[in-house]
């Protein structure tokens, strides 16, 4: 039976005082937030994916109290409550403000700048945890027995086993450790091949230029085990049609020239007589010298990004029931407990922010946005900035409002973050023509704006757990609120040099005339490149359409079919070594569950399932071969550092000694075993005191 409001009893009862606001709980969360931030930029610029921090930074809080920090269950909650905050506002800032470099008119690409997404971080992420304080007690106190919140609760979890000498951390370190390890050999040593791949030659005369590739990376192995079989087989699938279907055909039918026409006018190429860009262009042979790479920039990524506007477009229509239900009865429990609320004594778990805080912080953010100069939001004057403003607030009141129910219903790993920013970036550029706004110069102002909204969605969403948890533990949620504010604000401040220094090109990269990394295929950026194109094709007009309505039908014969579009467009979108190895991740876990099932063992309850040893060791993989990424990242973006790190290289005597071939095979030797320990993590038996107990 449903728990209700009048039975539940939170694990720290509202009249007992305990330490939780303190300088240690948030300066440790701040530390987590700017870490897990840095990270999730890397994971969300490369794979288009993005994994929950809560459970790792919870895990990580309880190990750090035993060894010194000495923290209470309530300083441990505002320690993830306060780190959580980087991961979902670095999630919302790549999956949009990419877009800028994307846009048709040249001077876009100037507002990819540090203070432009550190300006825009906060101030989503602040909307986004604004428009929470009036929803939590409707949402997460009236529906707590309706709206599980997965995360949160499982998050709750963690934080109470924790309390009662539950060693979690363990397994986690443990893939913590596997995943630096295994990302020294392979991204500073480089014993292990970063990206094998086995190629056919265009010249074949069956299949010509099919390529199967793995970036084979701790990172991307845990995100698929935690994804599981179904997403990440969908995933892969997507994959195996542009890369085994469309560039096979397309590399039989279209002459070098007319690809290399195409690379011209998408701008990778100055022009047909111009050596070099994707492929590796030569204009004396009129040949390239990677056939499979010039087809996919040429014609497969604009496919891609139609399959992935569509399926985001079909999953927001599909939620439209439950976003108007959602809306209307949010917005009547804040009535309702506005009413019932008045004349109570307020107990500790029940304080939050003032609604004050929320009207004059939201009008303090449509100011900011309006009097911010053109330099850093643009815009023609104050009056057009204030119309920015404006739209944000209004998109944000709606869609905060529904991405707080859609996780609290069905987990924030699934919730619609891109149907609700195509949704506001349509809306933005009806609005923009309807004021007669047409036109390049207009295209980065509905940017800003759909910027805005994904990164309040998607910290809406986050908050939303964080405060469950919070609720479940006994928290008080003020102090929670006040902490993802300075969460916000702390982990913008890292994004942005992140996002920055990723974008710096190699080497090589700039030998080829590449300005910046973004939008390579070091880091797609899928989501950047599909919101560029829909407001390019809206308020510009300058699309291949013919591409992009490929992508359309083929996410509708996917719904057509009974199966979600989205996952299967992301997929046709990415480069096949990015879905391979999370498919093989997937894989794993689908082996394991189907062996703890033939063994005769019961299925973990959902509660439990993000707290499995499996799901811990992928956590830690994830955690540990992102961190390494965007350290070999910054180290690399320096010219003396760089030089240092390839001195360390044993490629070229690998190379030299087993041969090109033996080398990639020994990178694949080297995958499998990470893989396999995974594996024997995943099906080992939970010894006494690693068992989570998840009652109340």
């Amino acid at each position: 039976m449903a728990e209700t409001t009048e039975t539940f009893k939170p694990f720290i009862p509202a009249e007992k005082k305990v330490a939780e606001f303190t300088l240690k709980s948030i300066v440790t969360g701040s530390i987590f937030g700017i870490i897990f931030g840095a990270a999730t930029v890397y994971l969300a610029l490369k794979a288009g994916l993005t994994v929950s921090a809560s459970i790792p930074i919870a895990v990580l809080a309880i190990a750090l109290s035993k060894a010194f920090l000495k923290t209470t269950i309530l300083e441990n909650n505002i320690i993830q409550t306060t780190g959580s905050a980087g991961e979902s506002i670095a999630a919302g800032v790549v999956f949009t403000l990419p877009g800028f470099l994307f846009l048709s008119e040249a001077k876009s690409g100037d507002y990819f700048n540090y203070f432009t997404i550190l300006v825009l971080a906060i101030f989503g992420g602040i909307l986004g945890t604004l428009m929470m304080i009036p929803l939590r007690r409707s949402l997460i106190v009236k529906e707590h027995g309706t709206l599980p919140y997965p995360e949160g609760t499982a998050c709750a979890s963690v934080l109470k086993a924790g309390e009662k000498g539950g060693d979690i951390a363990r397994t986690a370190f443990l893939g913590l450790g596997v995943a630096g390890v295994y990302a020294l050999l392979q991204k500073v040593l480089h014993v292990i091949a970063e990206t094998p791949e086995f190629a056919t030659r265009q010249t074949q005369r069956f299949f010509p230029s099919a390529k199967i590739s793995g970036e084979i990376t701790p990172e991307y192995l845990g995100v698929g085990y935690i994804i599981g079989p179904r997403i990440a087989g969908v995933l892969v699938a997507g994959g195996v049609l542009s890369w085994f279907v469309f560039i096979p055909l397309l590399a039989s039918l279209v002459p070098a020239d007319v690809i290399a026409a195409q690379l011209a006018k998408l701008g990778y190429l100055k022009s047909v007589g111009t050596a070099g860009g994707p492929g590796g262009w030569d204009p004396v042979t009129h040949n390239f010298a990677d056939w499979t790479t010039a087809i996919y920039r040429a014609y497969v990524r604009q496919i891609g990004a139609g399959a992935v506007a569509a399926g985001g477009f079909i999953t927001l229509i599909k939620t439209i029931p439950t976003i108007i239900s959602s809306f209307r009865s949010s917005i009547g429990s804040i009535k309702k407990s506005g009413i019932e609320g008045a004349d109570e004594a307020v107990k500790r778990t029940d304080r939050d922010l003032s609604i004050k805080v929320v009207g004059i912080g939201s009008l303090i953010l449509v100011l900011c946005v309006a009097l911010m100069p053109s330099t850093l939001i643009p815009g023609q004057n104050i009056g057009s900035k204030l119309l920015l403003g404006l739209l944000v607030i209004i998109f944000g009141a709606f869609f905060v409002t529904v991405s707080s129910r859609i996780v609290g219903l069905i987990g924030s790993s699934n919730n619609p973050i891109s149907g609700m920013t195509i949704a506001t970036l349509m809306g933005t550029c009806l609005v923009f023509i309807a004021v007669k706004w047409t036109g390049y110069f207009y295209e980065p102002m509905a940017l800003v704006v759909g910027g805005m909204i994904c990164i309040a969605a998607a910290n809406a969403g986050g908050t939303s757990q964080d405060l469950k948890t919070g609720y479940i533990v006994g928290a008080t949620p003020k102090y929670q609120q006040i902490a993802l504010f300075i969460g916000a604000i702390v982990s913008s401040l890292a994004i942005g040099a992140t996002v920055k220094i990723l974008d710096t090109p190699t080497a090589e990269m700039a030998r080829q005339g590449i300005q910046h990394a973004i939008g390579t295929d070091a880091y797609p950026a899928p989501q950047g490149t599909l919101m560029a194109t829909l407001i390019k094709g809206i308020l510009s007009f300058n699309l291949d359409w013919q591409f992009v309505l490929v992508g359309v039908f083929i996410a509708i014969t996917l719904e057509l079919c009974g199966i979600k579009s989205l996952s299967f467009a992301v997929g046709t979108y990415l480069p096949l070594s990015t879905t391979l190895p999370i498919f093989i991740g997937g894989a794993i876990r689908g082996i394991a569950e189907w062996r703890q099932k033939k063994k005769g063992e019961a299925a973990a309850a959902p509660e439990e399932e993000d707290l499995g040893k499996g799901n811990l060791f992928a956590t830690g993989l994830v955690a540990g071969g992102a961190l390494a990424g965007v350290i070999v990242a910054f180290l690399s973006a320096f010219e003396n550092t760089n030089a240092g790190l390839q001195k360390l290289s044993a490629e070229d005597a690998l190379s030299g000694g087993l041969g090109e071939q033996g080398y990639k095979w020994l990178g694949v030797l080297f995958f499998g075993l990470m893989a396999f320990i995974l594996y024997r993590v995943a099906t080992s038996k939970v010894k006494a005191g690693e068992q989570i107990d998840v009652s109340r």
